[in-house]
């Protein structure tokens, strides 16, 4: 499972109302073939857009702040994001998992950062657990995390603590009280990697980038459709991860 996030964790003078993550799911036998499908997407990508192939894909920063992609200009940068998830909607066998807090009312003592890896994690378990992921599958499977940089420590106290003590509230049929539900299907600490050498990091990255616009866009993804563009992954999202919603969408 491949992370990345848009928004901060921030409750006090944030910028953002929602933090959103997303995790991008894909079998060990589907690896290879859709990382080079992405490697084929960006030479189309710099045959009609001149984007170099050592270049990142962050969203928000091609639509904000460009930065060496300023040579771009900016509705191709916004056609090549639109392209991204069309692209990613053609791999039957990823799934997609997305984790929304909506950060308005919250105490300022809930810990946005922890909660939203924990239903992220816990959703990567259950699912594993029951095997509920779309394509491959082994007789007993098991998970690894590849996060971007973030607070590295936090994370991976975070999911060794859960391998000891994973709290879920009982269902009402079977009457008050919690389960410990240790997560056992996630091997290893957290894997961080660099965005900008990860093709699958920055697909998880568009994903969140365009569910954050879908739920707040900014004035040229409004103007432009932008906030429509994470519909367009319909197709790949993990909607078992939230019978709640028709997209599978964890809101917290």
């Amino acid at each position: 499972m491949y992370v990345d996030e848009s928004g901060d964790v921030g409750l006090i003078n944030s910028p953002t109302r929602y933090f959103v993550l997303t995790g991008l799911v894909v079998h060990e036998l589907r690896w290879k073939e859709y990382l080079d499908q992405m490697l084929d997407f960006r030479k189309r990508m710099k045959q009609i857009y001149g984007l170099r192939m050592r270049d990142e894909i962050h969203a928000s920063e091609m639509i904000r702040r460009p930065g060496k992609l300023a040579y771009i200009k900016r509705h191709n940068r916004l056609a090549i994001i639109r392209a991204f998830a069309k692209e990613l909607s053609t791999m039957p066998d990823i799934n997609i998992i997305n984790i929304v807090i909506d950060k308005q009312g919250k105490d300022t003592s809930y810990d946005v950062f922890a909660k939203a890896w924990t239903a992220l994690l816990q959703r990567f378990e259950n699912t594993l657990s029951n095997r509920k992921f779309r394509g491959p599958a082994n007789p007993d499977e098991r998970g690894i995390v590849f996060p971007d940089r973030t607070d590295d420590k936090k994370l991976t106290k975070l999911l060794r603590s859960l391998r000891r003590y994973n709290p879920i509230p009982n269902k009402p049929d079977y009457g008050k009280g919690y389960r410990n539900l240790k997560i056992s299907k996630i091997i290893e600490d957290p894997n961080f990697r660099e965005s900008t050498h990860s093709f699958y990091i920055q697909a998880a990255d568009l994903t969140a980038y365009t569910l954050s616009q879908k739920l707040s866009p900014n004035s040229y993804m409004r103007k432009k459709s932008g906030d429509n563009y994470f519909d367009l992954l319909d197709s790949v999202l993990c909607k078992v991860a939230s019978s709640k919603d028709g997209q599978g969408i964890v809101r917290l």
